[in-house]
């Protein structure tokens, strides 16, 4: 790769975040606003994805329990991917399709937010995990790619990125991450 290439993949990648961002600003502001209300009265929000997704997780999680820019109280957030006990045993004992399942079966609520990363839309333990949540009450939000797999339709709120390639559309989850955690701060702590 050269000069020349670094520059190209910069160009995509920021060109995929503006056309993303001028389409669906308002549709993303609705989410924000939506994990804030359910951060309000109570509830935690559920974070899972596996690989670059799982990474995506975890951040999201961080900065809901730490904090995005604003100093402010800690608010509940969990990421499934990071106890290797519970993933392990559920993976042994019930499939890998599980993990994440059994996990928001035990610790989601009527209320709460469960977020899914699957840059396919089509990860078997995302989306029976969002299944699950749904059924539960949970407010459920898929982050996809490529028109949103098997998620499309079957959440409340489908976060899917226009475009074949994963580094970009991870690229765009990052950002997308980013600007709900400064919604939800924003709409709760001012």
């Amino acid at each position: 790769m050269d000069e020349a290439a670094v520059r190209a993949a910069a160009d995509a990648s920021a060109d995929l975040q503006r056309r993303y961002f001028d389409a669906n600003a308002g549709f993303i502001v609705t989410i924000g606003h939506r994990i804030a209300d359910a951060l309000r009265s109570g509830g935690k929000v559920l974070t899972f994805g596996n690989g670059g997704s799982a990474a995506d997780a975890q951040h999201f999680a961080a900065e809901i329990v730490g904090r995005y820019v604003k100093e402010r109280a800690a608010w509940p957030a969990i990421a499934l991917t990071t106890d290797a006990s519970i993933l392990t045993a559920v993976a042994n004992d019930f499939g890998y399709d599980a993990v994440f399942r059994r996990q928001v079966e035990a610790l989601g609520r009527k209320g709460d937010v469960a977020v899914g990363i699957s840059t396919s839309g089509r990860s078997p333990s995302v989306v029976t995990a969002l299944a699950k949540a749904r059924e539960m009450g949970l407010v459920t939000i898929g982050m996809t790619g490529r028109g949103g797999g098997k998620l499309a339709g079957q959440v409340d709120y489908l976060i899917d990125v226009p475009h074949p390639a994963t580094p970009r559309i991870q690229e765009v989850h990052g950002l997308v991450v980013h600007v709900l955690c400064e919604i939800v701060e924003e709409a709760i702590a001012g």
